[in-house]
């Protein structure tokens, strides 16, 4: 808990880092807050003043009171447009900075976190944490009225100005009070929120299994989904229950004491003149004084939600090196490698209760440039993982990468991932270019990969990524041919795709680029295609059992032909 508050403070003073070009401006519009604020509360004794004063002094207090209007209500206005614009910048670059922290996050640290926790911190968290920034000069004016009006009241009457301090006391006692229950529950709200966040991913992302399967439609919905919906709703509703409560008695409390005043002022010897000023500041700053108030749950609100960034940035703090997140220079093509070596390479996942911990390797296996690998074995005997160690993505426990001879040291690492151009089993596609291709280079490559009657090229973005599993994996295909790099690294490419594409791929495609001197690293299934390969790596429980040559085709491929006239038909 003392680690959280550590980090949370942290993180704010990162936050106040980042007011460091805006200090002037802050500082003048908190300036101009406070003395509209100051202002108001000087109004009002002025109103007092023209009540009880005579009727020569009226020029005067006219000039006075379209002043202090001015003042006040200009000040209200410049104050909260410049704290605002202030306070937006401020979450633009809070949302910057922790978008960059997730970019320039090791993979294995991305890969334990969830989606939905990642998005909820990024929209949840960071939202609330703006709705404070929004409100903070009105926060600071309401502060300042208060303020000026009991020190007005002070120089009306001592007795007044006890009798109002100790309202205020016995009320801010019992919004103290209601605040630390509703706290409590607003911190099991905002865990719960990470549930219901899970809870809406499945419904969309899941959505065509819930309409499959009844029985998980119940669950996903009856059950965990309107569980957490509904202990949110519970938990908010006790807790602005009990919010209410407090505020309409801290309210009969400031209505009790004016009560009080107005019955005893004979007693406590006060004119009429401090009697009616007190009446008019004291229903005027209930206000004010109910704003602060409900300041408070806003206020801790934004708290919580900047611990669980500050939570959020210190599992990504540690992040790699020389990762840059602007467009830099270097956008030519890359030159074709000679060799790639992995020497001695292991890596290790982190032990679960009741299961071995996977380890792979030690590796060792070299890939000469121009070469077309096919990387094979069951599913969880380790390719998936080779390959994010062999593309950087993964930092080996031990053993080394190396790039024509030279190990890839952690600052050369994105420099090396340059090389390779990927296209995941879970890969993202993205609908526009972002690496210098021309768009009508896309053209021809959208129509042979049979796309180009859905898919056109508009400026710098194709028209639809809206497409069936295999279109899109043509499309990434697409964008991977365009992206022109030396390496090519596919993930079970073929898997979603019809006979004849899939004999494209492997037929005339992967030879074509082979032509064109990339080197190709193909993970696959497909063993009717093993001829294709120059070599065959196969992958059993994490370690390399066999890299050798790919078998002939004539030897075990004696009824390839029919198989695909067959599998055609």
């Amino acid at each position: 808990m003392k680690q959280d508050r550590v980090t949370t403070l942290q993180l704010m003073a990162e936050t106040i880092g980042l007011l460091r070009p805006f200090w002037p401006l802050v500082v003048f519009a908190t300036g101009i807050g406070i003395a509209g604020g100051i202002a108001t509360a000087w109004l009002l004794a002025g109103i007092n003043e023209g009540l009880h004063g005579d009727a020569g002094s009226n020029a005067t207090l006219a000039g006075k009171f379209l002043g202090l209007c001015a003042l006040s209500i200009g000040g209200t206005a410049v104050a909260g447009a410049m704290n605002s614009v202030v306070g937006q910048k401020i979450i633009a670059a809070l949302r910057k900075e922790i978008s960059a922290r997730i970019l320039r996050a090791p993979i294995a640290r991305l890969e334990v976190h969830r989606s939905y926790r990642l998005m909820s911190v990024l929209t949840g968290d960071v939202d609330t944490v703006s709705a404070f920034t929004f409100n903070f000069s009105a926060y600071v004016i309401a502060l300042a009225i208060v303020i000026g009006s009991l020190f007005y009241l002070f120089s009306l009457s001592l007795a007044v100005f006890l009798m109002a301090i100790v309202s205020l006391a016995l009320g801010l006692a019992i919004n103290m009070f209601s605040h630390k229950v509703w706290i409590h529950d607003y911190e099991e709200v905002r865990t719960t929120q990470d549930e219901l966040h899970k809870q809406y991913r499945a419904i969309t992302e899941g959505a065509k299994e819930l309409k499959i399967s009844r029985p998980r439609r119940a669950r996903v919905y009856g059950e965990l989904l309107s569980q957490a919906a509904d202990q949110v709703a519970s938990l908010k509703s006790r807790a602005m229950k009990l919010h209410w409560i407090a505020d309409a008695a801290a309210s009969a409390i400031f209505f009790v004491m004016i009560g009080l005043l107005l019955a005893g002022r004979s007693r406590l010897e006060i004119d009429n003149v401090a009697i009616s000023g007190a009446v008019i500041v004291l229903l005027y700053i209930k206000g004010p004084v109910d704003q602060l108030a409900s300041a408070l749950p806003v206020f801790d609100q934004a708290r919580i939600s900047f611990a669980r960034i500050a939570a959020l940035s210190a599992e990504l703090d540690d992040h790699e090196i020389n990762i840059p997140l602007v467009i830099t220079s270097d956008q030519g093509a890359k030159s074709p490698v000679s060799w790639i070596e992995m020497r001695g390479v292991t890596y290790d996942f982190p032990t679960y209760e009741g299961h071995e911990p996977f380890q792979l390797g030690p590796i060792d296996l070299t890939i000469t440039g121009g070469e077309l690998i096919f990387i094979v074995g069951e599913n969880g005997s380790g390719k998936t993982t080779l390959i994010k160690l062999l593309l950087g993505l993964y930092s080996p426990k031990s053993g080394a990468v190396l790039l024509d001879g030279e190990p890839v040291k952690a600052g050369d690492r994105d420099e090396y991932r340059q090389l390779f151009t990927t296209i995941f089993s879970d890969y993202y596609l993205f609908d526009d270019f972002a690496y210098g291709a021309l768009p009508d280079e896309a053209g021809p490559h959208l129509e042979r990969l049979g796309i180009g009657h859905k898919v056109k090229v508009d400026g710098d973005t194709f028209t639809t990524a809206d497409l069936s599993t295999g279109q899109r994996k043509r499309l990434a295909l697409v964008q991977a041919r365009l992206e022109d790099r030396p390496v090519v690294v596919t993930d079970e490419w073929a898997a979603d795709q019809d006979p004849e594409f899939r004999r494209v791929f492997y037929e005339e495609l992967l030879p074509e680029m082979k032509r064109q001197g990339k080197t190709l690293i193909v993970i696959s299934h497909d063993d009717r295609y093993f001829h294709v390969a120059d070599r065959i790596v196969t992958m059993r429980d994490g370690r390399i059992v066999e890299a050798g040559s790919a078998p002939n085709r004539s030897a075990r491929f004696d009824h390839h032909d029919q198989y695909l006239k067959d599998e055609s038909v």
